[in-house]
């Protein structure tokens, strides 16, 4: 069993090494599968590139790829197409999440329970500490999601997240966004093609440096939602939706 877990950086020199190192002590790379951390460079323009070369060349269990375009969306969508693993996996590079769950996510996937496997930060179980203004968005954005398309999923944005390599191959050639709305995207496409999806409850702690772009994003997201939600109406991917008879859970 093979695990490809990518990481995609923009600019990310000031905390790429401290995070890898910290990702490899923590056995992730030998858990129980021969885990491969592969960084994404989204055409960064400091010294992320060299950092990241350096621990590829330096560490088997790392490798480097770069992309001269932006979008995290695109850097996974890339990545995992290409990849022979047998689960595909991605983190963000803050390491936000508890690595502690990083086994538990992956495991529903490897015994063949689900399709893709999340990170839920508004799992019951789960322990987030960030601020409220950034809680609220989380928790309004789904919300958002969940009236506009039905979904049942609880956190479509959350970085941590992995998919098998048949349902990879199935579900991204039909994903369209390229940047922060991939995550939704798939998520939504998954759940309306009948994909088993796992919601792992995580330890989740904010990061202060967080690069995202919220009134941007937020207008990308709205849009992405809109095309979404006509799409599935129409049927454009199998059934149409009756959106009115799938309530928010």
């Amino acid at each position: 069993m093979k695990v490809d877990l990518v990481i995609p950086v923009l600019n990310e020199e000031a905390q790429l090494e401290a995070s890898i190192r910290r990702l490899l002590s923590s056995g992730i790379a030998g858990w129980p599968a021969a885990v491969q951390i592969i960084i994404v460079d989204n055409g960064s323009k400091d010294g992320t590139a060299e950092i990241a070369g350096r621990l590829a060349a330096g560490i088997p269990a790392v490798s480097h790829h770069r992309l001269e375009e932006r979008g995290r969306g695109r850097a996974l969508k890339t990545l995992w197409l290409r990849s022979e693993a047998d689960v595909l996996a991605y983190m963000d590079v803050d390491l936000s999440t508890g690595l502690e769950a990083f086994p538990k996510l992956i495991a529903p996937l490897v015994a063949g329970r689900a399709d893709l496997a999340i990170g839920c930060r508004l799992h019951p179980q789960a322990r987030v500490i960030r601020g409220w203004k950034r809680e609220f968005i989380s928790r309004s954005y789904n919300r958002l999601a969940q009236g506009m398309t039905g979904t049942r999923v609880r956190d479509l944005q959350c970085g941590f997240k992995a998919i098998t390599r048949p349902a990879a191959r199935r579900l991204l050639p039909m994903v369209e966004d390229t940047g922060w709305f991939f995550d939704t995207e798939l998520l939504l496409l998954a759940e309306h093609l009948g994909c088993r999806i796992h919601e792992q409850a995580v330890t989740w702690t904010d990061d202060p440096d967080s690069r995202v772009r919220f009134c941007r994003t937020a207008w990308e997201d709205w849009k992405g939602l809109l095309r979404m939600r006509r799409a599935l109406k129409r049927g454009q991917f199998g059934l149409p939706v009756n959106l009115q008879s799938n309530p928010i859970p």
